[in-house]
C-alpha cells in the first residue's frame, strides 16, 4: 500500500471529458450567472419598495454589483432623493450606494445618522438639535422607512433633517 501521485488533468477524460480547469471555469461562470440573477432580483424588488413607499423617481434605474448599488433618475426634491438613498442603502447586502439622481428642486442636505446600540429618536435629537422633543422631526423626516418611532435598529441610517 501507498500513497501515488499523478499530473491531475494528463490522463484520459473518463469524467464527462473535462479538465479540472474546465470543470471550475463552468462552475465560475454559473456561480457568476446565479449572482447576476439574484442582483436582478434585488434591483426589482428595490424598485417595487420603492413604489410601494410612493417614492417617485422619473427613468429610475438601479445596478446592483457585488455589495454596491447604482441608483439614476430623476426626483421632485432632495428629500426624495435622501429616501431613495437610504431605502437603498438599509436593504440587507448593500454597504454602498451611487447615487446619480437629478433633483428638480434643490435644497439643503439632510445629514445621515447611523444609529448605535442604545440609541432612541429622542437621544439622537438632543445630540443634533440639542433639544429631545424634537425626535417627531426625525420621525416624520424618516416616513414612510420608518412606522414606529420607537422601531430602529443599530446600523439603520436615519435622515435628520437641518431645522432652518
Amino acid at each position: 500500500m501507498g500513497l501515488f501521485t499523478f499530473i491531475k488533468d494528463a490522463g484520459a477524460k473518463i469524467f464527462g471529458g473535462k479538465t479540472s480547469k474546465e470543470k471550475a471555469a463552468e462552475v465560475k461562470a454559473k456561480d457568476a450567472a446565479r449572482e447576476a440573477a439574484e442582483d436582478r432580483e434585488a434591483e426589482q424588488q428595490l424598485r417595487a419598495t420603492l413604489m410601494r413607499l410612493d417614492l417617485e423617481v422619473e427613468n429610475l434605474g438601479i445596478t446592483i454589483k457585488d455589495d454596491m448599488a447604482k441608483v439614476t433618475g430623476k426626483v421632485a426634491s432632495q428629500e426624495i432623493r435622501e429616501k431613495v438613498i437610504l431605502v437603498i442603502g438599509n436593504s440587507a447586502g448593500i454597504a454602498t450606494v451611487d447615487d446619480d439622481l437629478e433633483v428638480e428642486k434643490k435644497a439643503p442636505e439632510a445629514i445621515f445618522h447611523t444609529v448605535e446600540n442604545g440609541d432612541t429618536l429622542s437621544k439622537i435629537a438632543k445630540k443634533v438639535y440639542g433639544n429631545a422633543m424634537k425626535y417627531p422631526v426625525i420621525f416624520e423626516a424618516n416616513k414612510p422607512m420608518l412606522s414606529d418611532p420607537d422601531k430602529i435598529y443599530p446600523g439603520q441610517v436615519l435622515r435628520i433633517p437641518n431645522l432652518d
